[in-house]
């Protein structure tokens, strides 16, 4: 498998590279992350062949967008770039305080060098268009590719979730990304989610080109299949982020103690024993295999990568592009360890 495969990207005429790079980790997600290491993870990946890069506003509240922004503008060479709508940023002013800050949701593990802002929820048409803008001044880029809604989702909002559904749906948020792609301001859009559930709805709310799902088809997880069917179906491509679940599988049983932003449980503990046992038989790093798995589904164009610094984005590029024998992911299935 190579990084610089272009696979398409739904209806929209994009191609992007099978492997992409999530730029959360420049935004300080779980530790500072300097801005020199940062761009030297951007440059390492474009070396190695990596043309699709994802941000968010989230990441680092506007932090990583100006960072991937600053990167691609001196680039010759075109990128695919996808960014994420229904955050905006904002910070107090006298006379203007800002609304309550929401409860804090499960995955949201906070910002350790982010921007100055907080976040506000906003899915309606005003909020998805001036979010739209907001990310192409942030980035200064002539043109974002993808947009995706952001942790549209109960795991996310809560209580919360029917007031923001309604904005995305009745309050035109859809209607706004539907007449950005008609322009042709953004070759097509899609959600950017944690949960696979949600992405089902909203395929009946509008036409989606590309959604971003993580840690929901992974080898710890594979609950996403229906929706990984139905979007072949339907002609959506999915693009696979936390491949590691937060680490796990990238560091083995014995490594990193962090699954989809949480403390490992014992029994996912023991799963990672025995996918890593079972691989070892094979000689293939357990990260090369969760890094590959993904794109055995002809659904999946992309898997997203978020490297905190140049090493280890040479180290997943080999992950990614190591040789993986079809007989280990007939041993995984046989051992009921994969769907």
């Amino acid at each position: 498998m190579q990084v610089s495969e272009r696979r398409s990207v739904g209806k929209t005429g994009l191609e992007v590279t099978a492997l992409g790079m999530g730029t959360a980790a420049m935004g300080g997600l779980y530790a500072p992350v300097s801005a020199e290491a940062s761009l030297a993870a951007l440059e390492a990946a474009w070396a190695a062949g990596i043309r699709h890069f994802d941000s968010a506003p989230m990441y680092g509240l506007g932090r990583s967008e100006h960072l991937l922004g600053h990167f691609l503008r001196e680039k010759a060479e075109a990128a695919t770039v996808s960014t994420k709508v229904g955050r905006l940023m904002a910070r107090e002013r006298p006379g203007r305080p800002l609304p309550p800050a929401p409860p804090k949701n499960p995955l949201d593990s906070g910002w350790h060098n982010g921007l100055p802002f907080r976040e506000i929820f906003d899915y309606s048409y005003d909020g998805i268009m001036r979010s739209f803008d907001d990310s192409g001044q942030r980035t200064g880029l002539e043109k974002l590719d993808l947009l995706f809604v952001h942790d549209i989702g109960t795991v996310t909002h809560g209580e919360a979730q029917a007031t923001h559904w309604s904005a995305l749906t009745r309050g035109g948020g859809f209607r706004a990304l539907d007449e950005l792609r008609t322009a042709g301001l953004i070759a097509g859009f899609g959600l950017g989610v944690n949960e696979a559930a949600i992405v089902l709805d909203a395929m009946n709310e509008a036409t989606l080109d590309c959604t971003l799902l993580a840690g929901r088809h992974t080898l710890l997880e594979q609950q996403a299949l229906p929706l990984l069917e139905k979007a072949r179906e339907a002609g959506m491509s999915i693009m696979i982020g936390g491949v590691f679940n937060s680490g796990i599988l990238a560091a083995g049983p014995t490594g990193h103690r962090k699954f989809n932003y949480q403390d490992v449980p014992e029994d996912i503990a023991r799963r990672v024993g025995a996918l890593s046992a079972a691989c070892e038989r094979f000689g293939v790093p357990l990260a090369a295999a969760a890094i590959q798995y993904p794109l055995r589904n002809p659904a999946v164009t992309t898997v997203l990568i978020g490297p905190r610094d140049a090493e280890q984005v040479r180290q997943n590029v080999a992950w990614f592009e190591q040789d993986v024998p079809a007989e280990l992911w007939e041993a995984l299935q046989r051992d009921g360890l994969i769907a």
